[in-house]
């Protein structure tokens, strides 16, 4: 049932604190899991307290362990150290504070850690963070260089060094935070995102020089994953050796072996450049005069060639085509008009010989009645009818005086 008040009937602080307690006391025993961040133990007392940190948001709670557990954390724990306590939560009504009283302690050994990354890997990777899809190319020649590193560390002085002897006018912007420990996930998430909102920054190095499993496990941090893959900037990862493999280097845009070798994927060297461009240059200007030689070459070919070298040869070639045709011609017009005269006076010969001229002049005359008609026979005349005679040179007008038809055999 919630509890009534009104600004009337206001509830006294320790009926609410008491109330609290009264709450936290029904959660009971549970087993917590955290980084130690401090440990206060003085020598001979009985009880070592303990700040007990989720790596993964800013949340510690104080622990308190009895006689029966100074054993197992004088000396083996110490700050950074990951442990599981089964702990009974208490609430101070007078301080208003909470805290825990454990009642067991035990170490988080190194295969644990290793089998909930892999178990942390598998998730991000079924959410698609480790995609090779989603990575992003490292810009050429970047503006401004972020680096996330720790404050004077050899990390740091690799990565600069290196990148100001490849490109002395790189410049960059250095965020210095805590690398390992309870404090590494916020800070370097922090530094992140503030390098991030940074316009002038194109890429961002996270580096770190290396360490044990559990120096680099902030670097396996669920928050931290996420918060690079959530980077409008693209981001190297050159957390540890070839050996090392924090999930980092698989969400982040580029893997770098070592500090180092991040700064010569970042940063171009000016030397090998301007050695390319000069390489290029001269493979430019050579293809340049082979295809000129090609050129001169293929003109010099061209000119050659007949046709160009006497281009009046194919003129005359022509004219003595056409002049041979035009002969041809000739003669064969010749030849055909010759043939047509032969076959004219063969002809008119023909012709010749059969006109009834041609029979007259060999002394025939033909009777012709006065219709003009030729006389065949002599019942076609009777007695002084006039006919006339046509002979070879004339006509002569004729007057049948008798009629004799001949005698029949």
């Amino acid at each position: 049932m919630p509890l009534e008040s009104s600004p009337e009937q206001p509830v006294p602080v320790r009926t609410v604190s008491r109330l609290i307690g009264e709450w936290v006391h029904k959660l009971g025993s549970v087993w917590v899991e955290g980084q130690v961040t401090q440990l206060n133990h003085r020598t001979g007392s009985p009880v070592v307290f303990l700040t007990l940190r989720d790596p993964a948001a800013d949340v510690s709670i104080a622990v308190r362990c009895g006689a029966d557990l100074v054993g197992q954390v004088v000396p083996a724990v110490v700050a950074g150290s990951r442990v599981v306590v089964l702990a009974r939560p208490e609430f101070y009504l007078n301080r208003g504070t909470l805290s825990l009283n454990a009642s067991d302690l035990r170490h988080v050994g190194i295969g644990e850690l290793l089998a909930r990354l892999e178990r942390l890997k598998q998730v991000l990777a079924a959410e698609g963070l480790f995609a090779a899809d989603r990575k992003r190319p490292l810009p050429f020649l970047p503006a401004a260089v972020g680096l996330v590193c720790g404050r004077g560390s050899a990390a740091e002085q690799d990565v600069l060094e290196n990148a100001a002897r490849r490109w002395p006018a790189v410049t960059f912007t250095v965020k210095n935070v805590p690398v390992q420990g309870p404090h590494a996930v916020p800070e370097v998430i922090s530094a992140l995102r503030a390098l991030d909102g940074t316009s002038r920054v194109e890429v961002i190095i996270i580096a770190r020089g290396g360490g044990s499993l559990e120096d680099l496990l902030p670097f396996s941090d669920e928050a931290l994953v996420r918060a690079v893959a959530a980077c409008r900037t693209p981001v190297v990862s050159a957390i540890g050796h070839e050996q090392d493999s924090p999930l980092l280097d698989l969400v982040a845009d580029v893997r770098a072996s070592t500090p180092t070798d991040a700064a010569k994927r970042v940063v171009p060297a000016v030397a090998e450049e301007l050695a390319l461009v000069a390489d290029l240059r001269e493979r430019s200007r050579a293809a340049v005069i082979r295809w000129l030689a090609q050129q001169v070459s293929w003109v010099a070919d061209v000119r050659a060639r007949p046709g160009l070298a006497a281009p009046e040869r194919a003129v005359e070639l022509r004219e003595q085509d056409l002049q041979a045709n035009l002969a041809r011609l000739r003669a064969g017009l010749a030849r055909r008009v010759e043939r047509a005269q032969d076959d004219l006076r063969n002809t008119r010969d023909r012709v010749r010989s059969l006109s009834p001229l041609a029979t007259l002049r060999r002394g025939y005359t033909v009777l012709l009645d006065a219709k003009g008609d030729a006389v065949r026979t002599v019942r076609g005349v009777e007695v002084g009818h006039h006919v006339r005679a046509a002979v070879a040179d004339g006509a002569l007008d004729l007057t049948i005086d008798a009629v004799t038809p001949a005698p029949r055999s």
